[in-house]
């Protein structure tokens, strides 16, 4: 009988530790997989950009392209980037030629379409991919999270909201316009809530 309860005494304290073990790897992959601060990223002069120093503020990080049906999609761009930005919002933009070639430029060609076309003052960052084995750490974050799911960026213009904490919040596909009330009013929410500080 004695062996018996041992048995069962030790059974119970095996399968309670596996539980708790667990349940902490889910947590803290959960928390890898759904934050972007660990990720370090090039902007077009060639700086590395820690994505932890956005912290405090809202992003939205978008792919774009200079050759696009949703290219237009920039004038919304900098306007809610005009409209937000004081209060602490910022756009980071991403430019990629991975559909349809519809972003062939370098670097300054890029930044010369940008500006003269639509007057854009955000930031724009390194052409990167955001498709196959050369996506960028940045897009395999924001396309395999616990939040926004896991599946692959459909096209250009997709954009990510991101918290004051650097958490992935929403995900809106393409043909969403940046001046959509469902984009707008999520930034306005997010705008308005306190940053959690983490020890």
């Amino acid at each position: 009988m004695k062996i018996i309860t041992i048995t069962l005494i030790a059974f119970c304290f095996l399968v309670t530790a596996i539980i708790s073990m667990t349940l902490w790897d889910e947590k803290n992959v959960k928390g890898l997989e759904d934050n972007i601060n660990d990720i370090t990223v090039t902007d077009m002069n060639g700086d590395t950009v820690n994505l932890a120093d956005y912290n405090g503020q809202v992003l939205l990080i978008v792919n774009v392209a200079s050759e696009c049906g949703n290219t237009p999609q920039y004038g919304g761009l900098e306007e809610i980037y005009e409209q937000y930005n004081s209060e602490g919002f910022e756009i980071l933009a991403f430019p990629c030629n991975d559909f349809g070639g519809q972003e062939p430029g370098t670097n300054e060609e890029i930044k010369e379409f940008c500006s003269t076309n639509y007057g854009v003052t955000f930031k724009l960052f390194d052409k990167i991919k955001v498709l196959g084995d050369d996506k960028s750490e940045l897009y395999d974050r924001l396309t395999n999270n616990s939040v926004t799911g896991q599946s692959d960026i459909n096209w250009n213009f997709e954009k990510f909201i991101i918290s004051k904490n650097g958490d992935i919040i929403a995900r809106f596909s393409p043909k969403t316009q940046p001046t959509d009330e469902q984009i707008t009013s999520l930034i306005e929410q997010e705008l308005a809530e306190k940053q959690i500080i983490s020890d």
